[in-house]
């Protein structure tokens, strides 16, 4: 009887024992982070053919390749981390650096599997990165890595990342968040005429940015960075003809060229919609302030007449970029706002930063006003909790924007702010005088 009671109590006791394993393994959330939407080449040598491709690094060739892998917990936690990956050929060594620590792994075996990288702690809210780079390989690459893997038994954990491909997400977590600010715009009014002053801080202007000053209903108008050597002035038109192949677009839907500035360049877009378009290569610099002005009036014979204007602050000088005609369109202008957006997948890694300052609105008696008022944005690679990493606000007497680098200090979405009115600093501008009006 003893024994049976000893023997019935063993049982208990290893059940129990085993209930709490199975219940702690339970609680460890698992993540599979591919590195199709999550990892950059963030250093590598000139003409180097390596990269990231949807499956993940299957190109690995070169030692001075570093590829960084971006996640983020929203919490304090302890992470277990390991690499899904397989090396086609032969041996290799590696080197994974995270949160201050590095590990040298020699890897082998022609078909995926997963090798620890060891636990790390997540001291508080905010983006991890994880750096590997090559040491030595036996054959064509180092290794062919799918996933970063993170679990954690802390509880209720979130981890933000681009977690698949539908809607080709890993493009658009690979260029990062856009946002926007919408201006409040004086009701009632007939508005012909929208001004606005744009700075890009020093260092804030990677290849790939686009800082738009002013946009509106059927347009936008503003900088970009398009190589090392090369910069544009950009101002566009969409046609009221909705397709993304300008070709495609009826005779009486096209939008016209009017007029265009010296050394400025006309033509059509698509992708994004379609409509006319017009740039200037221009050496425009980091740390300058730099003005934007446009015009949207009817012409009265179905059609709204569209101008940009662009010069630098301090100077009197305007240079017309283009004035363009859109049919089967009668109004002013409406919508007014700003965005700094990405267009450069391989490098949304890096930070961009634009402040806006000094915005106003002219009607059609000639009457300005002032513009005080702005709503933030994101677009959905933000609002949908793919990336964080995205900003905006009040900056000084102006706004700002701020997106990529996986920076931790975000701004909520969908925020409205208010800056200091300036009536001292109203531009003296004399429409009479624009060139080529």
């Amino acid at each position: 009887m003893i024994f049976d009671t000893l023997y019935w109590l063993r049982y208990l006791v290893v059940l129990f024992c085993g209930m709490q394993t199975l219940a702690l393994a339970e609680d460890k959330s698992h993540w599979e982070i591919p590195l199709g939407g999550n990892a950059f080449l963030t250093s590598k040598i000139a003409n180097s053919a390596d990269g990231v491709q949807n499956s993940g690094i299957v190109r690995w060739q070169d030692e001075k390749s570093i590829f960084s892998i971006y996640f983020r917990p929203d919490r304090m936690a302890e992470l277990e981390l390991s690499l899904r990956l397989k090396v086609p050929q032969g041996e290799s060594q590696i080197r994974a650096s995270v949160g201050g620590k590095t590990i040298d792994l020699t890897l082998n075996g022609p078909e995926f599997h997963d090798v620890s990288l060891g636990k790390i702690p997540a001291s508080a809210a905010g983006y991890i990165h994880v750096d590997l780079q090559g040491i030595r390989k036996s054959t064509a690459v180092f290794a062919e890595v799918s996933h970063l893997i993170v679990s954690s038994a802390t509880s209720n954990l979130q981890i933000a990342h681009v977690s698949d491909n539908k809607g080709n997400m890993f493009y658009w977590g690979h260029r990062g968040p856009s946002v926007h600010l919408g201006y409040q715009m004086p009701r009632g009014k007939k508005i012909c005429y929208a001004y606005n002053e744009l700075t890009v801080p020093k260092g804030e202007d990677p290849i790939g940015s686009y800082f738009m000053a002013n946009g509106f209903g059927e347009g936008y108008f503003g900088i970009q960075v398009k190589s090392e050597t090369e910069r544009w002035i950009l101002f566009s038109v969409w046609s009221p003809f909705s397709t993304d192949d300008p070709k495609s677009i009826p005779e009486d839907h096209r939008v016209k060229l009017l007029a265009k500035g010296n050394d400025v360049r006309d033509g059509s877009f698509g992708g994004e919609g379609s409509g006319g378009q017009s740039f200037m290569i221009y050496p425009w610099k980091a740390g300058v302030t730099y003005k934007f002005l446009n015009s949207v009036k009817p012409d009265g014979q179905g059609n709204t007449i569209y101008s940009a204007w662009f010069g630098e602050v301090g100077k009197a000088e305007w240079q017309l970029i283009a004035t363009f005609q859109r049919p089967k369109t009668d109004k002013y202008l409406t919508g007014f706002h700003s965005f700094l957006e990405c267009f450069s997948d391989r490098l949304g890694y890096l930070e961009r930063r634009v402040i806006f300052t000094n915005q106003w609105f002219c009607d059609d008696a000639g009457q300005w006003y002032e513009l005080t008022g702005a709503h933030f944005t994101v677009d959905g690679t933000g609002g949908n909790g793919h990336r964080l990493d995205f900003s905006g606000g009040l900056s000084g007497k102006g706004f700002f924007l701020r997106n990529g680098g996986f920076f931790n200090d975000n701004v909520k979405q969908n925020q409205s702010f208010t800056r200091p009115a300036m009536p001292t600093e109203k531009p003296a501008i004399d429409v009479s005088q624009l060139p080529n009006k």
